[in-house]
């Protein structure tokens, strides 16, 4: 596995896989190809199905800058990845391509080089391993982590978590429509305001969902966030990180080892399985993002790493099966809302692995495979296509 810098990754929304990959791959391109002229990327299957929705179009235009680019939105030809795009250009009168799969959270992977763009800096490949080296080296999850990235990581989580949390005040701050023609109001603030006479359980649920809301929404406005793992699911780990470390006055040291530990949790699910809706459904991305949250509030609460795992894995077992239909292929509806939902079963999921921690019967690993065989069985019209689930059955008002 390759560094959590790589998981985690500041950047404007609204999607990491249609339009943080896309301007990568574009970058990319210009670099191989600095006088390209006659440029033109043809998007395919998910990218082509729901790219005017995300904007990936308006993205790779402004990434090619002062170079005109004509781009093609090819719905039919069957590719090897869901995410695939094909750039074509000239220099002089040689001619350039490159096929670039964008395999979510803003990576990608240029066809004939898998593999070779980034060092592994972990030496185990699974949780079971992990969990046995740290078991006998006496050290917690984050250690693990620290041990294998080196100090900086630490600066670099530090960046990362303000980064969110500039997002949740911007979101709670912000009012008015979103973008897209769906008509979707902001509710983040409004939720954040307090109500007459609530109980503490009221309260949890109000103020968690108001700050995945606030998140949520500001990637959907195209606004900064942090990608964990994905754009569409960046609101889940900040509301849990931000509201247990205020009701419970955490430090700044306890939440990045809350993020060590989630980022760990979320690598696992991006090197063996994915954390592409467009591959494996949302699944892979609220659902991995959930399972992140609930690792890394279990690492914050000094709970052991049978309970962490057991966090991680009842997060992300109840996930299981769960489609990417955006409306519109806007990351919007049921996405924002989406996100806060999984922030409060992450929760929960910690909750109850301080009761049943010793008896649980899956693995990390277990459900990881799960996911990942589940999310390449279902209906590619669920797979963020927007033609399948709510997405087909919405009509505008």
């Amino acid at each position: 596995m390759i560094t959590i810098k790589d998981l985690y990754k500041q950047g404007v929304g609204p999607s990491s896989s249609h339009t943080m990959g896309p301007v990568k791959a574009v970058q990319c391109f210009l670099q191989r190809y600095p006088n390209a002229d006659q440029c033109k990327v043809v998007l395919y299957g998910s990218l082509a199905l729901t790219g005017k929705g995300h904007g990936t179009d308006r993205a790779i235009a402004k990434a090619f800058g002062n170079n005109q680019v004509d781009i093609i939105f090819d719905c039919n030809t069957p590719v090897p990845h869901p995410n695939t795009m094909d750039f074509y250009a000239t220099e002089g009168d040689v001619p350039c391509q490159m096929r670039v799969f964008s395999i979510g959270g803003g990576a990608i992977v240029i066809e004939g080089e898998e593999g070779a763009s980034h060092k592994p800096v972990y030496p185990h490949k699974s949780f079971a391993e992990i969990k046995q080296y740290c078991k006998d080296n006496g050290l917690r999850l984050w250690q693990y982590v620290l041990q294998c990235e080196g100090d900086d990581v630490v600066v670099y989580l530090e960046q990362m978590w303000q980064t969110m949390c500039n997002a949740i005040n911007q979101g709670l701050a912000a009012e008015g429509v979103l973008e897209g023609g769906l008509g979707v109001v902001r509710r983040a603030k409004k939720l954040s305001q307090p109500l007459v006479n609530e109980d503490q359980r009221t309260y949890e649920n109000r103020v968690v969902a108001a700050y995945a809301f606030a998140v949520g929404e500001q990637n959907a406005s195209g606004g900064e966030i942090v990608t964990a793992p994905t754009c569409g699911a960046c609101g889940v780990l900040p509301a849990v990180f931000r509201y247990e470390s205020e009701v419970r006055s955490l430090g700044l040291d306890t939440v990045v080892h809350g993020l060590m530990t989630a980022g760990l949790v979320g690598n696992l699910a991006k090197h063996n399985a994915s954390i592409s809706g467009a591959e494996c459904g949302c699944q892979a991305e609220v659902g991995v993002a959930c399972s992140m949250a609930a690792a890394g509030l279990a690492e914050m609460l000094g709970m052991s790493i049978d309970e962490i795992e057991y966090a991680a894995e009842v997060a992300l077992e109840h996930h299981l099966g769960l489609t990417c239909d955006p409306i519109g292929g806007l990351v919007q509806i049921p996405c924002i809302e989406r996100n806060a939902v999984a922030a409060m079963r992450a929760i929960n999921a910690v909750n109850l692995a301080g009761f049943l921690a010793d008896s649980g019967k899956i693995s990390l690993d277990m459900v990881l495979k799960t996911m990942y065989e589940t999310g390449k069985d279902i209906n590619a019209g669920y797979r963020e296509t927007s033609l399948g689930g709510l997405a087909k059955h919405y009509t505008t008002k």
